[in-house]
């Protein structure tokens, strides 16, 4: 039999103190997420809505087919930003959804935040919904709301910004479709994306479109003009003809928006699979798997277990490199390889471990998810000697050479080059999610605080010098509480370098719709071209 077995005692008290601990950590992550629901704030919210106008959110909600996921990306960025006029959030709300049948990355500005005008953060947000559409040819529907960047930080969005047309175009050229729903202001960079995107539909005496507003033209010709004949919706249906279709209002925009999906003809490469048998074991256990001290190592299996199609789970080499859990299973239905770290440090044989299954995966052409709690590789005489560097070169060369759709999530500890050997952002996964319990970062908190530690004390003693241990424990201290909040979730998320921090009874939930919107595209894995292994 290989369905997995549960060693589980959800009675303990050590279950019962992990839980509490991830469930406090949940509470935190709902208000931050609340903070990115609130956007503005309630007197800008108010003042959008006395406008007559729909929210981004509600925009998507009537957007989207009725009773389907939304699976919002990125709601964090910005978060713990050194400017506080950048919301959580970043005035831009990305994710997938499904539009008369057709999965879409959707993009939506926030209004109530700076008219949603475009900052560093929400630049970053927008060029990753962007690769995320591009791998996954998702056809790309944006609702636009925008006055452009926000000036004064123009000199962060100007130069990296003109990336966003550029995607647009090379998205068009790849045959994935670009629909632009204009809402209210699209002005200066802004009318680029209704200029750039494949289908344009403006909502009448609402959407403006122009690269320069009446001011802006007086200043640069001394011409006298008004918002409706320099860039309206009118005009650019009956004059300019850069609106395709002409909305009475925006509940008209979205149902013409979802008129033009289903004449796409857009289809999936791939059929979805059919239902698929549920975990034998309850999601809500997934809440107290995770010890609050990362320290103490966990069984990746019963992550596995609770995720899994009927819990089922064929291990490869589990007598081999037992700290790096690896095997198949499907999840919704799809195939699935997993690479699952048991017992946090990586040696020799879980590197030489992960690069086989890796290289068979692609042969198979199946995917591949990793599950992270990896203090990184192991150092030490011992492992320099045995090959510790050109086996962990081994795994990190077959994950970067890898074709097969790459999914992580973060579950615990996921450090040094542990992180990149487990396929972390800089290894292009095609999609990155970590639970409320994450860490990364390039070592501990105690670790880097106490490398820095012996590197000053031996700096002081080749000169002679006297040790100042009073500072030394100050440092430390210091150095362990920055790397500590530098290295949780939410500091990370704000960053984009995941995709989202989820509630880990969602995993099996979100690892389905990211398969799903996966398949919309052809992938074959590589047969060859892993370069040298060192052996």
């Amino acid at each position: 039999m290989t369905v997995l077995s549960s060693a589980l005692d959800v009675g303990s008290p050590d279950y019962r103190a992990n839980r509490e601990a991830m469930l406090a950590r949940l509470a935190e992550l709902e208000a931050e997420h609340a903070k990115a629901l609130a956007g503005g704030g309630q007197k800008y919210v108010e003042r959008h809505r006395g406008r007559g106008k729909l929210l981004a959110r509600e925009r998507i909600e009537l957007l989207l087919d009725p009773d389907t996921p939304f699976l919002e990306l990125s709601p964090l960025a910005a978060w713990g930003s050194a400017s506080p006029e950048y919301t959580v959030g970043a005035s831009l709300v990305t994710g997938i959804g499904v539009v008369e049948g057709v999965e879409c990355l959707i993009t939506a500005n926030d209004p109530t935040v700076r008219g949603g005008a475009s900052n560093p953060w929400s630049l970053k947000k927008a060029l990753r919904a962007n690769d995320i559409a591009l791998a996954n040819r998702l056809p790309c529907i944006s609702l636009v709301e925008s006055g452009g960047a926000d000036l004064p930080s123009q000199k962060e969005i100007f130069i990296p910004g003109g990336a966003i047309f550029r995607d647009l175009t090379r998205l068009s050229a790849a045959g994935i479709p670009t629909i632009a729903v204009v809402f209210g202001n699209s002005t200066a960079g802004g009318a680029y994306v209704p200029g750039m995107s494949d289908h344009v539909i403006m909502v009448k005496e609402r959407a403006k479109v122009f690269l320069g507003g009446p001011p802006l033209v007086k200043m640069a010709t001394g011409e006298e003009s008004d918002d409706e004949s320099l860039g309206g919706a009118e005009m650019h249906a009956r004059v300019s003809g850069l609106a395709d279709h002409y909305a009475v209002d925006e509940q008209d925009a979205l149902r013409q928006a979802r008129r033009v999906v289903a004449r796409l003809n857009h289809r999936k490469t791939y059929a979805d699979p059919g239902p698929a048998d549920p975990p034998e074991y309850d999601q809500e256990e997934l809440l107290g798997i995770v010890p609050g001290d990362l320290k103490v190592p966990f069984d990746p299996r019963e992550v596995i277990a609770r995720i899994v199609d009927a819990s089922d789970f064929d291990e490869f080499k589990p007598l081999y490199g037992t700290s790096l859990c690896t095997g198949w299973a499907t999840l919704h239905g799809y195939p699935l390889g997993v690479l699952a770290n048991a017992q946090g440090v990586l040696f020799s044989e879980e590197s030489q471990k992960a690069a086989q299954f890796i290289q068979l995966a692609n042969q198979r052409d199946i995917p591949l998810l990793f599950l992270h709690n990896t203090t990184g590789y192991m150092v030490g005489r011992e492992y320099e000697q045995g090959g510790i560097v050109k086996h962990g070169a081994m795994m990190i060369n077959a994950v970067s050479n890898s074709r097969v759709p790459h999914l992580s999530v973060l579950m615990g500890a996921s450090y040094g080059a542990g992180h990149y050997g487990m396929c972390g952002r800089a290894y292009d996964p095609r999609f990155l999610f970590a639970w409320p319990s994450a860490k990364s970062a390039v070592m501990g908190p105690q670790q880097l605080a106490g490398v820095l530690s012996i590197v000053a004390r031996q700096s002081a003693a080749a000169k002679g010098q006297p040790y100042d241990e009073d500072a030394d424990a100050a440092l430390r201290a210091m150095v362990e509480q920055q790397i500590e909040s530098e290295s949780l979730p939410m500091f990370l998320s704000g960053r984009l370098y995941d995709d989202g921090v989820i509630d880990p009874r969602d995993t099996r939930t979100v690892l389905g719709l990211c398969l799903s919107a996966i398949h919309t595209a052809p992938y074959e894995g590589a047969r060859g071209g892993f370069g040298v292994f060192r052996m």
